[in-house]
């Protein structure tokens, strides 16, 4: 058991060392990884940010064209309807009456002519042509909001086929000076507007570009698809109006297709808003080949710095055993395993201070092998050792506590010191150990042994040379009252008590 408690002592510190090389490393190679993970969210923001201003600023300019168009184009819707309340207008001939109501209309090539339906929805007034022909739209939505709605103002149909190409309606109403229902003045931008505008944009052809209506009735949108075109995306439960506000982004899964792409929306007031949209593989496209290798590199690095703990801390093990070792080896008594001379001093002197200041006793035994120069005479060398490792044996046995040290104090004189042990505790250990070289000799030998006992609590001025002194008188004490028996030395009188 002495020796386990040796082993479990010695190891303690180089098992100590090494975990705190390993636990260090672990700690410096988490930290090293969390602020190589945090550069690296932080320049996924900074690509997601830079992919967002990218689209806003994409989005503000096509909004910003089709706004201007759309407010030109009203100006002329603007000047007809106010044109058509002229008194004049229904006296003059045709081509004047052209003259009047059209002078100021846009002729743009991706703008329809603009026409004028009366009351019942009948058009009678055509920028295209003199002569119209029977045309009534009473039942297109554009003509029933004016007609029900004195304070519609400009309306933006849904995408319909009008005058043979795809198009947007846009109409206001037309009152007389009470406010009475005259009729309607229309017009439309085709779609060609849309595809030669995005086709001025250099894009990615995966990403979108997608205009709407307040209501979020898809107007226009690339790539084209006309069974997305007039789609109202409020009416889908999947999609949120919440998701991406004005002037707001929104990263995922959008409306339409399944794609994750990052959704920016146009800040601007205009009757139609923009949507721009770039697939998230594309945005983080650079950042994540810089993530690849950056985390790569730091991979190894932190592998590297693992594997090289691990071989320092395995070093770090064989050090400390050879260091064990050679402090065995330094410390201990190479017959009997017990501790050398110079160990007990070491330990006697510790010991001796702490009980000095903690005003506990403490307790020594001076052990002699009786007659066992004459036995080593008569036997030889190599039985006489056998004796000296028996009577170790013995006292290893009956000394267990961890604070408690056997050693060998010289040729077949051994020391027992007793740290925080009475008289009466020490007696009972120096007769234990007694009793078994006793009937251990009984079997293999004739030898015994005689034990001094001394035990005090240390004061000022005293010294612990004093209690060896006590403990080796009561041993000759014992030898010469005829052996194979303990005697205890009294303090500080030092009279003998068998």
């Amino acid at each position: 058991m002495l020796s386990r408690w040796r082993d479990v002592t010695a190891r303690r510190p180089w098992r100590l060392s090494a975990k705190l090389l390993i636990i260090s490393s672990v700690v410096t190679v988490i930290g090293f990884s969390a602020i190589c993970v945090n550069v690296m969210l932080d320049m996924r923001h900074g690509e997601e940010a830079l992919a967002r201003q990218t689209l806003e600023n994409l989005a503000t300019t096509i909004e910003s064209d089709i706004s201007r168009n759309i407010e030109i184009y009203d100006l002329a819707l603007k000047a007809v309807a106010s044109n058509m309340l002229l008194p004049e207008i229904a006296t003059v001939s045709k081509p004047i009456r052209h003259l009047i109501l059209f002078d100021h209309s846009t002729t743009a090539r991706h703008f329809g002519a603009i026409q004028v339906f009366d009351a019942d929805g009948r058009l009678t007034i055509d920028a295209s042509t003199l002569d119209p022909s029977p045309v009534n739209r009473s039942e297109e939505d554009y003509f029933k909001v004016h007609r029900d709605n004195p304070d519609a103002g400009l309306f933006i149909s849904r995408p319909m086929l009008f005058r043979g190409a795809y198009s947007i309606v846009l109409s206001r109403r037309i009152s007389d000076t009470d406010g009475g229902f005259l009729g309607v003045v229309a017009g439309s931008i085709r779609f060609s507007y849309f595809h030669e505008l995005f086709e001025r944009l250099s894009l990615d052809p995966d990403d979108t570009i997608t205009v709407l209506r307040r209501d979020r009735t898809v107007m226009m949108r690339r790539p084209f698809d006309l069974d997305v075109i007039g789609t109202n995306l409020a009416a889908r439960p999947v999609w949120k109006a919440e998701n991406l506000k004005v002037g707001g982004a929104f990263a995922g899964q959008g409306p339409i297709d399944g794609t994750p792409r990052l959704y920016v929306r146009s800040s601007g007031t205009s009757p139609l808003f923009v949507v721009a949209g770039k697939p998230l593989s594309a945005v983080f496209e650079l950042w994540q080949r810089e993530a690849y290798r950056i985390g790569a590199v730091v991979l190894a690095l932190n592998l590297f710095m693992l594997a090289s703990t691990l071989v320092l801390a395995r070093e770090i093990g064989r050090r400390a055993e050879a260091e064990r070792k050679l402090e065995e080896m330094a410390t201990t008594d190479a017959l009997t395993g017990l501790k050398n001379r110079r160990k007990f001093d070491q330990v006697i002197d510790v010991e001796w201070r702490r009980a000095m200041r903690q005003k506990t006793p403490i307790a020594l035994l001076m052990i002699d092998a009786d007659h066992f120069k004459a036995y080593n005479d008569t036997f030889g060398h190599q039985a006489g050792d056998q004796v000296l490792v028996g009577i170790a044996i013995c006292i290893s046995d009956s000394v267990s506590r961890a604070g408690d040290c056997a050693a060998r104090y010289g040729g077949e004189e051994f020391a027992v010191l007793l740290p925080g042990t009475s008289v009466a505790d020490a007696l009972n250990v120096a007769e234990k150990i007694r009793a078994k070289v006793q009937g251990w000799s009984d079997d293999h030998t004739s030898s015994t042994v005689s034990c001094g006992i001394a035990s005090l609590v240390p004061t000022t001025g005293m010294d612990w040379p004093l209690l060896v002194a006590a403990a080796d008188k009561a041993l000759y004490a014992a030898k010469a009252g005829g052996r194979n028996q303990s005697v205890v030395a009294s303090l500080p009188k030092l009279s003998l008590v068998a």
